[in-house]
């Protein structure tokens, strides 16, 4: 929710995942949040892409968190699209989203602190 880390996070997405694609083009079927969300998902669970699939066609969670509706939405991930795409976010990346977030933790926490003592 907060705007400065969300502006840094798709900056790093986008320098990092797509240095030679316009972003008119993009890659089809997956947008930058797609990507990340799954991608994270795929390392939280410790799971290769054709269970990843799974979980993004036929589990309400994952889809409710690509931004998928529940009522007349068909999209389905194809494992070669997740390979070819969720790829592409490596341990590099991520950890420099990391940082990112931290950084927003660490304002927040100065903020509150600072609140706190008036």
């Amino acid at each position: 929710m907060d705007d400065t880390a969300r502006t840094k996070i798709f900056e790093i997405l986008e320098k990092r995942l797509l240095p030679d694609t316009g972003l008119q083009r993009g890659r089809p079927g997956m947008s930058l949040w797609r990507i990340l969300v799954l991608g994270v998902v795929k390392m939280a669970i410790d799971c290769d892409c054709d269970r990843l699939s799974d979980q993004a066609n036929n589990h309400r969670w994952l889809p409710m968190m690509l931004g998928h509706s529940d009522f007349g939405d068909d999209t389905t991930y194809h494992v070669q699209t997740l390979v070819d795409n969720v790829s592409l976010l490596t341990e590099e990346v991520l950890e420099e989203i990391n940082e990112a977030v931290a950084a927003c933790g660490h304002r927040e926490l100065v903020l509150v602190r600072g609140l706190q003592s008036i």
